[in-house]
């Protein structure tokens, strides 16, 4: 029988302080209204405030709106000097925020929009506040990547920022596989703490505001099918939130749906791609993040045996 992890799952989270960027909509909102109605403290970290705020006001809970535009380092540095302030202890830190299959532009400090907000936006952000959550036991990292994290997906050393040319899906891709990348290396620097894990989850096909940059050619085929092979966000959001709330969750797990294809349905532990758990280029992508960043993290590598 396929075992079925719903809402209902979701242990008490009373006591608890959780930060979900994203969250104004779509699997963020779904992530952060689940978590506020078992009881935590819960930060909707989004670029809009405005938006933020409507969104809040549909939650029942201690909810709060902090601007946050991973587009730029300097707001991820001025959001995280205002979490530190409000929060003396994180237990959850859910990178949920994204873009997927944008055309080619750049964020404020000249990376290419996927890679620069769906991995190095959330890279800088986890490293700002991870000493708020390195004390606290039972605290978590869950980065959301994506079955995109397979197609066309290449950690491109050689043109990160695709300056040469540039392909919408190889970019979302490339930026996808990242966050796995970086979920896996910032466990192997946790575990000798011993407090807080690094875990990862994905939504599956959800129909969510992401699809709004499918190319043209897609854009009304998708129409027709995307009630037939997607899935709501709320379901969208449960591998997320299983990552984040399960006990039996242990770092270094990916979580997605059940289904065939991972397309849809409740959530369960998965497996990644094989260039995903490539530890020389995990470690490379780390410190090349740390130099385009500026930020480095309070936990150490810790080499293993081969």
């Amino acid at each position: 029988m396929t075992e079925k992890w719903t809402e209902q799952q979701i242990p008490d989270q009373r006591g608890r302080v959780a930060i979900v960027t994203g969250a104004n909509t779509g699997l963020g909102f779904e992530t952060a209204r689940m978590l506020a109605e078992h009881g935590a403290t819960v930060v909707l970290a989004v670029r809009d405030v405005e938006k933020g705020a409507r969104a809040a006001a549909r939650i029942r809970g201690d909810v709060t709106v902090q601007a946050l535009d991973l587009t730029s380092l300097a707001s991820v540095r001025a959001a995280a000097a205002d979490l530190r302030t409000a929060h003396p202890r994180i237990d959850l830190l859910i990178n949920n925020a994204g873009v997927m299959y944008t055309p080619k532009q750049t964020t404020a400090d000249g990376f290419e929009m996927q890679f620069g907000t769906n991995h190095l936006g959330h890279f800088a952000l986890t490293g700002l506040l991870l000493d708020r959550l390195l004390p606290v036991p039972g605290s978590r990292v869950v980065s959301v990547s994506s079955v995109g994290h397979r197609i066309r997906a290449a950690i491109h050393f050689d043109d990160l920022q695709w300056e040469r040319s540039y392909s919408r899906v190889g970019a979302y891709g490339q930026s996808k596989l990242a966050n796995l990348l970086f979920t896996y290396e910032l466990q192997r620097r946790l575990a000798p703490h011993g407090t807080t894990v690094a875990a990862a989850a994905h939504p599956g096909v959800s129909n969510t505001e992401l699809l709004r940059h499918l190319p043209a050619p897609l854009r009304v085929p998708a129409g027709r099918i995307t009630p037939l092979l997607t899935q709501d966000p709320a379901m969208g959001a449960l591998p997320t939130l299983r990552a984040a709330t399960d006990p039996a969750v242990t770092g270094g797990q990916y979580y997605g749906p059940g289904g065939r294809g991972e397309i849809r349905g409740y959530p369960k532990l998965v497996t990644s791609s094989p260039a995903s758990h490539d530890e020389t280029v995990m470690h490379r992508l780390w410190t090349v993040s740390e130099e385009l960043t500026g930020v480095t993290f309070p936990v150490d590598r810790v080499a293993t045996a081969s």
